[in-house]
């Protein structure tokens, strides 16, 4: 997820944003055609989308994705007034997504040698390179895969960038009759279209959640369950909220247990469902949200970079993340971190190889479930500093290259998959699970951990920078930073 601050929607234009309105009135005359845009475009809560999809065809549009569970239309126009005309008798409301894009948080990939690959010794899972996995001992992942590496029948929607089907410790754990592309929020199964074209994000995070245990390479959490690459974000690097909606909605539609969303939704990192320009956005992915709850699946979602108190949101300063940061203050808590602060949602924080909360994960009271490793390079781990070891070690892709690889990464983009690989894991070892009970479970096995004292400065402090941060944690067994405590592969399945 990205690393920013908050940022104001008060100066952003109407024509970049979309209308985003709730309107009533007749049809106006037909307008020059303008530029082809996409728009949300949502019946009535508990409607079908009939209506909607009639007035979208007056209104000159074309529907290209109907969500008739939810009453969510997916609509392109080419109808410089489509917003307006479309509005009427069965239509709650119309967002466009024209300038919704929010670009992914890549992080720096620090990749693994072929000749240290080859040279590198695993112990105990056989893996050569598991000797630094350090997040995996954190969690306690050997001692829980004597007890289950996981069930074939839990799949994990890994909704991101798109998964490298020809990796060498992932090619056996994709279900690829499960994986597609939401891309325009418009399905697509070919596996082209899930393989990942600019960006290794989704390789990482699957290889965190499920990589082989094969003698290759590296191991993940639960090595014996399936991803599903739903691949979300587009080739500029984009994800918009239409592709949000089609990924929750298709992970619910073909069986999957889980989801993992290491993204945010909306340019602003916190969508204000009070405003009415985005309000449509947070109508949409929350409809979506709840049907994949319906349906059996717990979303895990990452809390963001910001090293930001989502519990006492104030101000925004470092949004929207795809042009000019603007001011906005006086936030209150009807702006979201989307999909992190959606009901029913876990959200994880990140912690680096001393346990402690990573520099840049956001945090809050009531707002962190649990934590969960996601690294820290400024920590020293057996007293020498790295860059690289002090991340996540998992699958890469080198998009330039065209080639399969490991390498590091540090977020809370990292810290989201360990929770939902003991997420995973539990739901092997303790089937048919609601996902309520397996929230609940995950945090009532989590290693509980007290907030340090005072206004939190790990050593060493950098006090300017992008890395320069304070902040201060609240809460007692459970807190702001760490929330419930440290997921614990070895407690779930014990």
């Amino acid at each position: 997820m990205k690393n920013l601050r908050r940022k104001t929607l008060a100066a952003a234009s109407a024509a970049t944003l979309g209308a985003g309105l709730a309107l009533t009135g007749g049809l106006a005359p037909a307008a020059a055609a303008g530029p082809d845009a996409s728009y949300l475009v949502l019946a009535p809560q508990g409607a079908n989308t009939s209506k909607a999809a009639a007035r979208v065809a007056a209104a000159k549009g074309t529907v290209v994705a109907s969500y008739d569970q939810i009453g969510v239309l997916v609509v392109r126009s080419t109808n410089p007034d489509f917003a307006t005309q479309v509005a009427g008798a069965g239509v709650e409301s119309v967002a466009s997504t024209a300038g919704l894009g929010t670009a992914l948080d890549e992080g720096e990939t620090v990749e693994v040698s072929a000749a240290d690959v080859a040279n590198a010794t695993g112990d105990p899972t056989k893996e050569p390179l598991y000797g630094q996995q350090w997040d995996m001992n954190m969690i306690h992942v050997p001692q829980a895969h004597a007890v289950t590496t996981g069930s074939a029948n839990v799949v994990v929607g890994v909704l991101d960038s798109g998964i490298s089907s020809t990796h060498p410790d992932l090619a056996t754990q994709i279900a690829k009759d499960k994986s597609t592309s939401c891309i325009g929020g418009v399905t697509n199964t070919t596996e082209a279209a899930w393989n990942p074209t600019n960006s290794d994000h989704g390789t990482h995070v699957a290889g965190t959640i499920a990589a082989a245990i094969n003698g290759v390479g590296v191991t993940g959490i639960a090595p014996g369950v399936k991803v599903a690459a739903v691949k979300v974000v587009n080739d500029d690097g984009y994800i918009f909220p239409e592709a949000a909606v089609c990924g929750f909605m298709w992970a619910a539609d073909h069986g999957m247990q889980l989801t993992n969303n290491s993204y945010y939704i909306d340019p602003w990192e916190l969508n204000c469902k009070n405003d009415p320009r985005q309000r449509p956005v947070w109508q949409a992915v929350q409809r979506a949200i709840r049907y994949s709850q319906s349906k059996g699946v717990l979303n895990v979602a990452s809390a963001g970079n910001s090293n930001y108190d989502l519990a006492h949101k104030i101000t925004d300063t470092g949004s929207p993340n795809n042009g000019t940061p603007e001011e906005r203050e006086n936030l209150t808590n009807a702006c979201l971190d989307l999909p992190a602060e959606a009901p029913g949602v876990v959200t994880v924080g990140a912690v680096g190889p001393t346990g402690e909360k990573s520099y840049y994960s956001s945090y809050g009271q009531g707002v962190i479930d649990v934590t969960a490793p996601g690294g820290d390079t400024r920590y020293r781990t057996q007293g020498v500093r790295s860059t690289s070891t002090d991340g996540i070690l998992s699958t890469t892709f080198n998009t330039a290259t065209r080639t399969n690889g490991w390498g590091y990464k540090q977020g809370t983009s990292m810290s989201g998959p360990h929770a939902t690989g003991v997420a995973a894991l539990a739901l092997s070892a303790h089937p048919g699970m609601t996902p309520g009970q397996l929230s609940s479970f995950l945090e009532r096995t989590a290693v509980a951990k007290s907030c340090p004292e005072g206004v939190y400065n790990p050593v060493p402090l950098i006090p300017t920078g992008p890395n320069a941060y304070d902040a201060t944690c609240s809460g007692g067994a459970r807190n702001g930073f760490y929330g419930a405590g440290m997921v614990d592969a070895y407690n779930v399945v014990k």
